[in-house]
């Protein structure tokens, strides 16, 4: 996965998708955020996949 693809689904999902990226710490990135996540390399397709492990009640179009 690319990073704008990643952008796309957060986007699709979350009302605010800029604060989401920014504000919202998710333990299963290890505590950070997910512009934190991009800064440091994590893969964008493994950050998809913490968003999705956080959010369990996402439903299966958005996953």
């Amino acid at each position: 996965m690319r990073i704008t693809e990643l952008r796309a689904r957060i986007k699709d999902y979350f009302p605010d998708p800029e604060t989401f990226s920014q504000d919202t710490v998710l333990a299963e990135l290890g505590g950070i955020s997910v512009n934190q996540a991009l800064e440091i390399g994590q893969e964008p397709g493994d950050i998809w996949r913490g968003i999705v492990k956080h959010h369990p009640q996402m439903p299966l179009k958005f996953r």
